[in-house]
């Protein structure tokens, strides 16, 4: 796997959406052993195959893309994927993993060009996002050495070079963007996972000097406030996998925050909308961090969702607040 930019974020360190409604899960299964035992050409022989069948199968062709990228064919990997985004200009991973492979070429521009319309298709898709900063950051760090080449004595493109470089956290001023990845993942792109999501060291408490038992109380107390959240956080996921749409949305406080800024009536219709024409729905929560605040909470974990047409591993935020004496979600972010 070749590291492009920042070390941080490694070409292998995302999830995948899986995609199209015409997969056979079995096949997708299969090519997830292969991957994960290393077996790189044989998978891709099993995409072939089912792809002789169904040539548009939206799963394989992408699988076929990512296992391309896998075998450094950069070349073949951006054919597949840029067809992808002609046959279906709705799904943002072909977008964000041709910025990927753009960004391994230096190709900064088109990178930017491919992120950008990953955006336009769904404004809420964090990697993107998070892509996206990171070759602007090449870009800047590109154009600030141009004017140190034309001009070394300019101190403020050195100081901004520098402030860049800070920023990514290396010296060369670049990046890493994440690639969409398959699910079920090999394991070197698990492990990659892992290292990029690693949540954040907890800040050590100290010892009360005295006081124990009130101290002891207030643990108690805290530990209970962060089981209630997070038995709030599971309900949530419960009632969106039974498709209960009305316990789904009364999991949403009164004051909830659109993603898009649209009425909370026209938002909570898109999404009884979307949940109640599905077929099966299964949303689990992993990795739960909880951050409580008084009466507001944070909680980052991984979801982890699956339906006859998709199946998402991602990063989620739910901003909380308690009102009536419920923990209810505020606010919800992806890819955070």
């Amino acid at each position: 796997m070749r590291h492009i930019l920042k070390n941080v974020l490694t070409l292998s360190s995302l999830s995948l959406l899986l995609m199209s409604a015409y997969v056979r899960a079995d096949d997708a299964a299969d090519v997830g052993k292969l991957l994960r035992s290393g077996q790189i050409s044989e998978a891709l022989q099993k995409v072939d195959a089912a792809l002789a069948q169904r040539p548009k199968d939206a799963q394989m062709r992408f699988l076929k893309g990512l296992i391309l990228t896998e075998q450094n064919k950069s070349a073949e990997a951006i054919t597949v994927f840029s067809k992808l985004t002609d046959d279906y200009p709705e799904l943002p991973e072909p977008y964000n993993n041709l910025a990927v492979l753009y960004a391994s070429s230096g190709q900064y521009d088109k990178a930017r060009a491919a992120l950008e319309m990953a955006i336009r298709t769904n404004p809420t898709y964090g990697t993107a996002h998070e892509n996206l900063g990171d070759v602007y950051a090449k870009l800047a760090s590109q154009a600030y050495d141009k004017a140190l080449q034309l001009d070394s004595s300019n101190n403020t493109a050195k100081l901004k070079l520098t402030l860049v470089k800070n920023l990514v956290g290396n010296t060369t001023g670049g990046t890493n963007p994440k690639t969409a990845m398959a699910s079920p993942a090999p394991a070197k792109a698990s492990a990659a996972v892992v290292a990029a999501t690693k949540p954040e060291a907890e800040t050590a408490k100290p010892e009360p000097k005295s006081k124990p038992a009130p101290a002891a109380i207030t643990t108690a107390a805290s530990d209970k406030t962060e089981e209630d959240v997070l038995k709030a956080v599971e309900n949530w996921a419960k009632a969106w996998s039974s498709k209960d749409t009305n316990a789904y949305l009364g999991h949403y406080a009164k004051d909830f925050q659109t993603p898009k800024g649209e009425s909370y009536k026209a938002w909570a219709e898109e999404r009884r909308n979307r949940i109640e024409g599905k077929g099966r729905i299964n949303v689990k929560i992993e990795s739960a961090k909880i951050d409580v605040d008084g009466n507001t909470a944070t909680v980052k974990f991984r979801q982890i969702y699956t339906s006859d047409q998709l199946t998402a591993n991602s990063r989620k935020t739910l901003h909380m607040v308690k009102q009536d004496g419920k923990w209810q979600i505020k606010q919800e972010r992806a890819g955070s």
